[in-house]
C-alpha cells in the first residue's frame, strides 16, 4: 500500500521534493490538513495506509505485510477527499528484517501521471483519473530488509535502482507505455537504500547519481553507461545524494563489522583451512565459531544457500574496512575519479539513515538524537552545532515561510 497525495504537487514530485533536495519553494504552504475530515479518511483507507510512512507500530506493518493487494491512493490537497484508490495483485511475499514495509518506496509524478514501484510487484503507472497506463513485473529481490529506494523520472524515463545482495541493477523504462529502454548491472553492489539523484549541465549529458555500496556512481540517463564513480563509501547507502550545480553531495554511513561485533576477518584461504570441516570449499553456519556471525548470518550468506562462498567472504572483509563520511564530489570525469574529485570530506557527528539538506549556502545534517551539524559546503568547517529537544531521527526538509 502507498499513500500518496496529489498529482499537481510541483515542488514535490517525488522522494524528498525536487531532485530529492528536500526544499519546498512554494510560499504559503499549508500547517494543518483536513483536520475536519481526517477520520473519514483514515476510515476509507486500508489498514495502516496512512500511518505506514511515519508510524512504527508493530500492528500496522504486519497489516501492511499479510494483505494481498499493494494499494496506491489519490487524496485531494485541499479536502482530504479520496479521488480514487487502486489495487496491484502481489506476485509474492517477500520477508524482511526490521522496520522496512511493502511499501517504502514513494510514487513520482511528472504532475500528470503517477509511477509506483513495489518490490512484490514492480513497477505500475496510473493516470490522472486512476486508470492503469503500464505495468512493469520487477523480482523477486533479495535484499534482507526489504527495498525502499523510490523510482525518479529523467528525460522521459522512469529510472529505478534495484540494489540487493546478488543481481543488483539499474532500470530505466519508457514513461509513455513502461518498456525497457536500458538496465545496467551493478556487480559490486549488495543491498542499500538510498534513492538516487540527477546531476546535469551545459557541459554534460543528464546522469543518475547513485550512492552504492563502497562507492558513487554516475550513469548516462540516455543508454545506462557506467560513466564515473568514487570509492571510500559504506557498504550500505540509505541518503539521498544532494547536487548543487557541479558538486554532488553524498553522505555514507554504516556500523562496520567490527563494531557489530566481528573482529580480525582473515582471508577466505586462512578461514578454509581453520574451518572448513567438510572440505567443501565452502562455510556453513554451524562451522563459524563467531556467535555474533552466527546471529546475523543473513548478513553473510548473500544468496541464502546457507553456506559463504569466497565472493561473499571477500565482502565480509571488505565491510569491515569500508569508510563512512559526508563527501564533496566533483561531478564528470571518466571511470575512477577517487583520487582528483572529491573536494572534501567530512567524518563527525554524521546519521545512520537521515538525508544532509543544503539550504542557502548552508549544509545541514542531523544526526539519531537530535544533534544538528551546520557546515560551509565549500570547505566543510563546522559553523554550528547542537542539540535539538527530542529523540529525533528524521530527515531534514524545509519549507519557505509563509
Amino acid at each position: 500500500m502507498v499513500s500518496w497525495r496529489c498529482f499537481a504537487a510541483a515542488d514535490w514530485p517525488r522522494f524528498r521534493g525536487s531532485n530529492g533536495t528536500g526544499v519546498a519553494e512554494t510560499a504559503g504552504l499549508q500547517v494543518e490538513f483536513w483536520s475536519s475530515e481526517k477520520h473519514a479518511v483514515e476510515d476509507r483507507a486500508p489498514t495502516g495506509i496512512l500511518l505506514a510512512g511515519i508510524g512504527r507500530q508493530p500492528n500496522l506493518r504486519d497489516g501492511i505485510r499479510r494483505r494481498k493487494k499493494l494499494f496506491t491512493m489519490c487524496l485531494n490537497l485541499k479536502t482530504g477527499k479520496m479521488e480514487w484508490q487502486r489495487a496491484a495483485q502481489r506476485a509474492r511475499r517477500t520477508k524482511s528484517q526490521g522496520t522496512n514495509t511493502p511499501v517504502s518506496p514513494s510514487p513520482v509524478t511528472d504532475g500528470r501521471n503517477v509511477y509506483v514501484f513495489f518490490e512484490d510487484f514492480g513497477l505500475v503507472s496510473y493516470a490522472p483519473d486512476g486508470s492503469e497506463r503500464w505495468r512493469q513485473p520487477l523480482g523477486p529481490f533479495n535484499n534482507p530488509y526489504g527495498m525502499a529506494a523510490s523510482p525518479i523520472l529523467s528525460d522521459g524515463k522512469v529510472i529505478q535502482r534495484c540494489d540487493q545482495d546478488t543481481n543488483s541493477f539499474l532500470i530505466a523504462l519508457d514513461a509513455k507505455d513502461g518498456h525497457v529502454l536500458w538496465k545496467t548491472e551493478r556487480p559490486e553492489a549488495t543491498h542499500g537504500f538510498s534513492t538516487p539523484a540527477i546531476y546535469g549541465s551545459s557541459k554534460a549529458p543528464a546522469q543518475v547519481i547513485v550512492s552504492g555500496s563502497y562507492q558513487v556512481a554516475a550513469y548516462a540517463v540516455d543508454t545506462g553507461e557506467k560513466l564515473w564513480w568514487v570509492h571510500g563509501m559504506a557498504w550500505q547507502a540509505k541518503s539521498v545524494p544532494v547536487v548543487d550545480g557541479d558538486i554532488v553531495y553524498v553522505h555514507s554511513w554504516m556500523a562496520s563489522t567490527a563494531e557489530l561485533g566481528l573482529q580480525n576477518v582473515p582471508s577466505f584461504a586462512e578461514v578454509l583451512k581453520q574451518y572448513d570441516a567438510n572440505h567443501d570449499g565452502k562455510i556453513a553456519r554451524d562451522e563459524v565459531p563467531d556467535a555474533e556471525m552466527k546471529k546475523l548470518w543473513f548478513l553473510f550468506d548473500l544468496d541464502q544457500d546457507g553456506y559463504m562462498n569466497e565472493r561473499e567472504w571477500n565482502i565480509h572483509r571488505s565491510r569491515g574496512t569500508a569508510g563512512n563520511g559526508l563527501f564533496a564530489i566533483r561531478a564528470g570525469g571518466k571511470c575512477d575519479v577517487t583520487d582528483t574529485h572529491v573536494v572534501w570530506r567530512f567524518e563527525k557527528s554524521l546519521p545512520n539513515i537521515p538525508s544532509p539538506i543544503l539550504y542557502k549556502g548552508v549544509m545541514y545534517v542531523l544526526r539519531e538524537g537530535g544533534i544538528l551539524t551546520a557546515l560551509d559546503p565549500k570547505s566543510d568547517p563546522i559553523l554550528k552545532q547542537g542539540r535539538l529537544e527530542g529523540a529525533l531521527d528524521p530527515s531534514l526538509r524545509i519549507a519557505r515561510r509563509r
